[in-house]
């Protein structure tokens, strides 16, 4: 897909009389120049990969360091024997989001939504919300589309990486795409979708990525639940008709700017933030691999 900007999504979106997820699989098609049947299969296996990811979890599993792997199961657990303060669909998006990001860490297999640190935000928010509103699937594919192009243009004009973009870039994308994607599935428009999408960056804008040792665990893990509630805040503000100030593409090209200025300590190198504390330090000691 070649968009530049979600303006440009919009635009086109307007002129052929297509929703946006149609524009997004439309474009897929002629850059890969496949059938639209193919292109509607592949990303029905994507959706079907996302769902499957969170049901691989093993709650005994911990990581090759020993940081990460049971916090799914305890969320869980709290959620099935306590009365979360969240409610009980929030509890289980968080619960989806720590397996994910355990998943990750523990080598399972995991779909890249846009990165493998930033893997749990989406399954926790789309999953979880299509099982409790037992939404058809063929609508949650299309906000599959949603997310993508959302994706795609943040990567074209910024980054979604933690190596250049600090992890805005990962944990903030996925926000992104997340509220995007769950916006349209509660029938939002463009314009909420878009700013859906620019609030959730917003929420991040100058996230660090910092990982302790370098590993995709220690604070990543956790950060996805927050990337997760992130999302679902940005839709509903959305959806209640309330606007970014700020529009969509420009919110992403100050997420760039924001990276850009960022310290390479934290920019995925284990080097600052809480990867510099002195805890983190003596882990590190301790770490075999």
């Amino acid at each position: 897909m070649g968009f530049k900007s979600i303006q440009e999504i919009k635009d086109r979106c307007i002129s052929q009389n297509i929703p946006f997820w149609k524009c997004i699989q439309l474009a897929d098609c002629e850059e890969r120049a496949v059938l639209v049947e193919d292109s509607w299969d592949q990303m029905v296996k994507t959706w079907h990969s996302l769902k499957e990811s969170i049901d691989a979890y093993d709650p005994e599993l911990l990581s090759t360091s020993g940081l990460v792997g049971r916090e799914g199961g305890k969320m869980e657990s709290y959620s099935k024997n306590a009365e979360p303060i969240c409610g009980n669909f929030v509890a289980k998006v968080m619960t989806a989001a720590l397996k994910m990001g355990c998943n990750n860490a523990c080598m399972k297999r995991i779909v890249a939504a846009p990165t493998a640190g930033a893997c749990g935000v989406m399954p926790a928010v789309l999953v979880t919300f299509c099982e409790e509103k037992n939404i058809p699937e063929e609508k949650m594919v299309e906000a599959m589309y949603v997310a993508a192009g959302i994706g795609q243009v943040i990567a074209a004009r910024a980054s979604i990486a933690g190596a250049s973009g600090g992890c805005q870039a990962e944990i903030g994308s996925a926000a992104a795409m997340s509220a995007a994607a769950l916006c349209y599935v509660n029938d939002g428009n463009l314009d909420q979708i878009g700013h859906a999408c620019a609030m959730a960056i917003k929420n991040m804008l100058g996230l660090v990525c910092d990982p302790v040792g370098g590993l995709v665990e220690v604070p990543c893990v956790k950060r996805n639940v927050a990337g997760a509630l992130n999302a679902l805040s940005a839709t509903d503000m959305a959806l209640a008709g309330i606007e970014s100030q700020i529009p969509v593409d420009e919110v992403i090209d100050a997420m760039r700017e924001v990276g850009d200025k960022m310290d390479v300590s934290l920019k995925e190198t284990g080097i600052g933030g809480v990867a510099g504390s002195p805890t983190a330090q003596e882990i590190m000691k301790g770490l075999k691999f």
